[in-house]
């Protein structure tokens, strides 16, 4: 095989037995830890995967510190901690700041979007669903080739990205490595649902935490670095030699740089569209509590800010100090750029400083980040082959358990095809630059179409359709046809060139809202948000096996509802399973839905005083079985409590998206953005601040999540030590 197929075989820093062995044992160790909390949460805490709503949305229980840890395991990619080292080293210590400023952003935009699907689809599923209801078949197989696209590609990206990785540290084969890393996740995903995904997000998380801290402390103070004093006297003492072109005097200490904010604009684009089309970052939010999903979110969006920042500038700016001494792996070789572009520069680092057992710990972390990403990513496809591919196109009356077998299914051959493409994409010499700057143009057109669907109720049919199509054809256009003007032709080098990316990735984003506004002038029409209610309670319907016919009296679904197994909860009324209910509902008869702007309220006499009633709602059939609940009798199934909460967390949400993107990307960015080289006590303040990021994000997703989950890790260890006290008197007994 050809270097082309294989990546960059870098200095071989561990045997392939080792590599075969981190890889097997910790999938394995995964797989068990968390095959062994379901259980435990099914036991003890009565939550049952086996249910379609358990498995795909956690029964939309999750809390504030599990929502964060969750959200920032899932975005906690790759290519924050092995890549913002190496394009720090390429460009100097602007790239992880721009790095970290094209992470929080798009979190807390997903806060805002996740929250007003609350109040307007509050038991959806995925982002589909909503897309179904308001636009149509056509609509919803646009939007699902766009997700499902958006997140292969970005997902086997990342094998693709661990696998090479691991090939050029170990030497293990390309193909066992692709192999490898979604094996064990395919295990408890299968099983676990999205709660495991959850839980096991938070051990990504936490270890993944540990390891860059002990990277970024101990590079830094290793006696060949000597502290932050040091580190900037050996940066500065080669400086001649480290020259950038296109950094304010070719330094690496200075935040004037052409190609860092060029690259740093495209990679904004692009991670966009890999938060807002990737069904995994909506299913988090559906599957939070209501006042967990600002909170959660936004803390991911503050604490991932760390991550790139610290360590890509530390590791990076120390490679630059130490790439042509005899510790460093390479020497007296040439540290080359395709060394670089293949993410080396940690690896080698770590091992010049750490030694072996730091390559382990890197593998670890390697590991940590690939398998978050993957396990979002099946429950994601997941979700959107059975619930809106197999659901509503091949069996529309599928009970929920046959329902959750097909998303069983569906997380088996899903890891089998992104594994395939995986492959692929090695096999056909693909370059993770040019894949990093296609990304945007192909995902970033069906963004504002699908916030619209939310946001603006004057978005037609049609232009919801089409936008997005004509969106592609435009970026594509401009950044084929840039690149032929810039540079004289169209082949890959041309094409992965920045400023035809940034032109193109800018022409897929803006010019949908264009596309949109204008096609949505033909045929106007005002689409009605009580809409997205009536419709989910014919889909309730279908979705509950054991749902009560048209004929059944009121009083027999009562008596249906005590049945064994399905109690009825008189604080807390429920719908037969899948429980969709997690809050109280107002059934009051008189009750009439009213369009109040952000949600539908709930308006009635006697709203405010009447107590919850366990009478199940009424459904309105025609003969054929279906809903034709007239859209002015169609309740919100929130109380009016939740409702105020929902709205209170909207305004918060958008009063923090649009803070902080005026600081991350004017007050803080751009006044550095000058001819300025930084002085040692301004760099020294800089990654003393960076590193104290490091351990707030380690006390906001690691520490937190335990005191607030603090009574069901109570309850649940209560419940195993009971029944280990019972299991051995059981033995004692026998023996």
């Amino acid at each position: 095989m050809s270097q082309l197929e294989l990546g960059v075989h870098g200095i071989t820093l561990v045997p392939q037995s080792t590599g075969y062995g981190l890889l097997i044992g910790l999938g394995v160790a995964f797989c068990a830890v968390i095959l062994a909390a379901v259980k435990i949460q099914k036991v003890f805490l009565s939550e049952d995967s086996g249910t379609s709503e358990m498995f795909m949305v956690a029964n939309r229980s999750v809390g504030i510190g599990l929502t964060a840890s969750a959200v920032f395991s899932s975005w906690m990619w790759i290519n924050e901690t092995v890549f913002s080292a190496a394009m720090c080293y390429r460009f100097g210590l602007a790239v992880p700041l721009w790095w970290a400023t094209g992470l929080c952003f798009q979190i807390a935009l997903m806060a805002a979007l996740g929250i007003i699907a609350k109040l307007r689809v509050p038991y959806a599923h995925t982002s589909l669903e909503i897309i179904k209801m308001r636009y149509g078949k056509i609509g919803h197989v646009v939007f699902i080739i766009l997700n499902l696209t958006n997140n292969v590609f970005g997902c086997a990206s990342m094998i693709l990205t661990g696998s090479q990785l691991i090939y050029g540290i170990s030497g293990m084969h390309f193909v066992a490595a692709t192999v490898l890393i979604p094996l064990g996740v395919v295990l408890y995903t299968a099983v676990g649902g999205l709660k495991a995904t959850f839980l096991t997000d938070y051990l990504h998380t936490t270890v993944a935490l540990v390891i860059i801290i002990y990277f970024t402390i101990s590079i830094l103070t290793h006696e060949a670095i000597g502290g932050l004093g040091g580190l900037y006297d050996k940066v500065v003492a080669t400086a001649a030699e480290n020259y950038i072109p296109g950094n304010f005097e070719g330094s690496l200490l200075t935040f004037k740089s052409k190609d860092a904010i060029l690259w740093a604009l495209i990679l904004k684009f692009g991670n966009l569209a890999l938060v807002v089309m990737d069904t995994a970052f909506w299913q988090k939010s559906f599957a939070s509590e209501v006042s967990a999903t600002v909170p959660g979110y936004n803390l991911a969006a503050i604490s991932i800010f760390g991550i790139p920042w610290a360590i890509g500038t530390v590791v990076g700016l120390t490679a630059r100090a130490i790439h042509n001494t005899p510790i460093f792996p390479s020497y007296p070789g040439e540290f080359t750029s395709a060394e670089v572009n293949a993410g080396l520069v940690m690896p080698y680092t770590v091992k010049a400083l750490i030694g072996e057992q730091g390559i382990v710990a890197l593998f670890v972390l390697m590991f940590m980040a690939l398998t978050s990403t993957i396990s979002s990513s099946l429950i994601a496809v997941s979700s959107i082959l059975s619930f809106d591919v197999y659901k509503t196109y091949i069996n529309p009356k599928a009970s929920d358990k046959r329902l959750l077998h097909v998303s069983h299914l569906a997380v088996i051959a899903h890891a089998f095809f992104i594994t395939g493409i995986s492959l692929a994409l090695n096999y056909g010499g693909a370059d993770m630059t040019w894949i990093g700057y296609f990304r945007p143009i192909l995902s970033c057109p069906g963004i504002i179409p699908l916030a619209l669907t939310l946001c603006w109720s004057g978005q037609t049919r049609l232009a919801a359709i089409l936008s997005p199509v004509l969106g592609f054809f435009t970026g594509l256009a401009i950044w084929l046809g840039s690149a032929k003007a810039l540079y004289g032709s169209i082949s890959l080098t041309t094409t992965e060139a920045g400023p035809p990316a940034l032109y193109g990735a800018c022409g897929s984003f803006f010019s949908p809202a264009i596309y949109s506004f204008l096609i949505s002038q033909y045929r106007p029409y005002k689409f009605d948000w009580r809409e997205f209610l009536r419709i989910e309670l014919a889909d309730e319907y279908r979705t509950d096996p054991l749902a009560i016919s048209s004929e059944e009296s009121e009083e027999s679904s009562i008596n249906d509802e005590k049945k064994p197994g399905r109690e009825a909860n008189e604080k807390n009324p429920t719908p037969p399973e899948p429980v969709y209910l997690s809050h109280e509902i107002q059934t009051d008869d008189q009750g009439v839905a009213r369009d109040i702007g952000n949600s539908i309220a709930i308006t009635s006499d006697a709203e405010k005083s009447a107590p919850p009633t366990t009478a199940p709602r009424r459904r309105h059939r025609n003969k054929a079985g279906k809903e034709t609940t007239p859209i002015e009798e169609v309740q919100h199934p929130f109380s009016e409590a939740t409702l105020q909460e929902l709205r209170r967390w909207y305004k918060i949400a958008w009063g923090f998206f649009i803070f902080i993107v005026l600081v991350t990307f004017v007050a803080w960015p751009m006044p550095l953005y000058r001819d300025y080289i930084f002085t040692k006590p301004f760099f020294s303040g800089w990654v003393v601040v960076a590193i104290a990021w490091q351990f707030f994000s380690f006390f906001a997703v690691a520490i937190y999540p335990l005191y607030d989950g603090r009574h069901e890790i109570i309850k649940g260890a209560r419940g195993v030590y009971k029944a280990s006290g019972a299991w051995l008197k059981r033995k004692v007994g026998k023996a």
